[in-house]
């Protein structure tokens, strides 16, 4: 199998990185150091919020050719912009409780140090992905555990979920090179997608899927 990572030299795709994090407005290029190896991007530096830190990983998964991203860049929250932890999960829960899909009376929010811990139990997994996307993005936050359980109301029929996330997955990204297998209330992701986009959108529409407890993501970047 030919992939894009062996399609592409290291050098190609550091410069790629190195564009991509430039040109997204949210995170500060000149204080993050992008190395490739082998098609795996390193990202080393630090930043003034988690936000920004989530961001440049982004950046470096969109570029084609990388196989994986290793994030040690280290959030550093500047003195006059820092939060108190009470004020971190005030801020936190109003996040939650603004959020009318995310079932904020059955989320717990804890802050150390500014790092925040998430939980408690939801009916989906998007509900899950939703509510550390609302944490994360808040001032003085330096990183997310996500501890929330997703314990669905029903539990599904195996191959109907497995036809139902097939078609989805070829609606959405076009694609019938992704297996799917369905145990219990488990989802299992394997074959090859062409992006991270396209393995995130995967993952996404796998735990929209009613019933579904946990997902496997097996899936590998290739061409």
């Amino acid at each position: 199998m030919t992939t894009a990572a062996t399609a592409r030299t290291d050098a190609q795709v550091q410069r790629d990185v190195l564009e991509e994090l430039a040109w997204d407005v949210r995170v500060q290029p000149n204080e993050i150091g992008v190395t490739v190896v082998d098609g795996v991007v390193t990202l080393t530096g630090w930043v003034d919020a988690y936000a920004r830190k989530w961001a440049a990983q982004r950046c470096a998964q969109r570029v084609r050719g990388v196989r994986a991203v290793a994030d040690d860049v280290e959030v550093r929250l500047p003195g006059e912009a820092g939060r108190t932890d009470g004020e971190i999960a005030i801020a936190a829960g109003r996040a939650l409780e603004w959020d009318s899909f995310v079932p904020a009376e059955r989320l717990d929010v804890t802050v150390a140090n500014g790092w925040v811990m998430l939980r408690g139990e939801v009916e989906f997994g998007w509900q899950r992905r939703t509510a550390e996307r609302e944490v994360r993005r808040l001032r003085g936050v330096r990183g997310v555990t996500n501890l929330v359980e997703v314990r669905p109301a029903t539990r599904p029929d195996a191959e109907r979920t497995r036809r139902d996330i097939q078609r989805a997955l070829v609606r959405g990204i076009g694609t019938e090179r992704v297996t799917v297998e369905v145990h219990g209330d488990t989802v299992v992701l394997g074959g090859v997608v062409r992006s991270w986009w396209e393995r995130d959108q995967a993952e996404r529409t796998a735990w929209s899927a009613e019933g579904v407890r946990a997902v496997r993501d097996r899936l590998l970047v290739g061409g």
